[in-house]
């Protein structure tokens, strides 16, 4: 079976997405069958893999809410996607009364899991139903954690979330792990957080490698690429390379 992991953090602007896409062709590289889910109503995901939201006629969208059979848009830089666009923001809304309402994800990734090694959800950057519903569909979740004071303060609620969630709904969601983000080793305030991060979170769970901060990211984004076919010399490859390695593990 799958495994299924979820990329959260309720912080906007930690990497998340660009994570899922790049954890994502390093694994697909390695001859994983990778299905990438776009579960934030931003849809960057779906941006970044070189798909017009606007354009889309089926989303994750009418999987969560009008329960249809999920979509998939295949072999996209040999990996699939299953796209979002901005009718996912009103899910929350239409979803209030729903008997169930957070098995939705689970339950729309069902018929799909056979079909791949690893899942990647690329959640919203809140603490609301859409966060849920993918927390409830994975088995792992993965942590992105900006290397600023601000973000690592932030910690504390996201994994209150997850443990309430491991409590009731998921009982079997472990932490895969968090990676620190955008990481500048010249700065010793962005040092001292690594350290904090790699102190307090490591009893948890594996931190990983920092990714370094760099302006190659938005610029392989802008031009719908994963960094190793933007950029495939850049130190970052070599360090997302060695954390699909761990994650082969989990």
């Amino acid at each position: 079976m799958a495994k299924i992991v979820a990329l959260f953090n309720q912080s906007g602007g930690v990497g998340k997405t660009t994570l899922t896409m790049n954890l994502g062709y390093h694994l697909g590289q390695k001859k994983h069958r990778v299905l990438l889910v776009d579960m934030d109503p931003q849809a960057s995901l779906t941006t970044f893999m070189g798909i017009d939201p606007e354009e889309l006629d089926q989303t994750i969208y009418e999987s969560v809410v009008g329960e249809e059979p999920i979509q998939v848009m295949e072999q996209i830089h040999d990996l699939d996607l299953v796209p979002a666009n901005i009718n996912l923001s009103a899910a929350e809304l239409e979803l209030v009364s729903s008997l169930m309402r957070e098995m939705r994800l689970k339950n729309a990734l069902a018929s799909t899991t056979k079909n791949y090694d690893f899942i990647l959800i690329d959640c919203p950057p809140s603490l609301g139903i859409l966060t849920v519903l993918s927390l409830v569909a994975a088995t792992h979740v993965l942590v992105p954690i900006q290397t600023q004071f601000k973000s690592f303060q932030g910690t504390d609620l996201l994994l209150n979330t997850v443990a309430r969630l491991r409590k009731t709904a998921n009982r079997n969601l472990k932490i895969a792990g968090f990676i620190p983000t955008m990481f500048d080793s010249r700065t010793a305030q962005e040092t001292r957080t690594y350290k904090a991060i790699e102190e307090q979170l490591s009893p948890l769970a594996t931190v990983y490698e920092p990714i370094p901060r760099s302006i190659v990211f938005p610029d392989a984004s802008e031009k719908r690429l994963p960094l190793a076919l933007h950029q495939p010399k850049h130190p970052a490859v070599s360090v997302m390379k060695k954390i699909v390695k761990q994650l082969e593990q989990l």
